[in-house]
């Protein structure tokens, strides 16, 4: 069974829309979605291994412009 979570995603102010798109785009992004609340987008996310997606949360998530914290909550059953 492939790995998946749930990402959390706090944006800087008035990005969460670019941020949305630019993840659109990542092999491994499922969907994602700007929501209200504590943070500004959902992202479901999936991979073969929780080692790949790790990698995908660390590389590739953290690493768009725009992103400045995350909190992963990886799916157990």
């Amino acid at each position: 069974m492939a790995a998946r979570a749930y990402v959390l995603v706090h944006c800087d102010v008035g990005k969460a829309r670019s941020v949305k798109e630019a993840l659109a785009s990542v092999p491994g992004v499922q969907h994602a979605d700007i929501v209200t609340g504590d943070y500004d987008l959902i992202v479901v996310v999936e991979q073969p291994t929780v080692e790949e997606l790790g990698r995908l949360v660390l590389e590739k998530i953290h690493g768009t412009p725009g992103v400045t914290a995350t909190s992963t909550h990886v799916v157990v059953g």
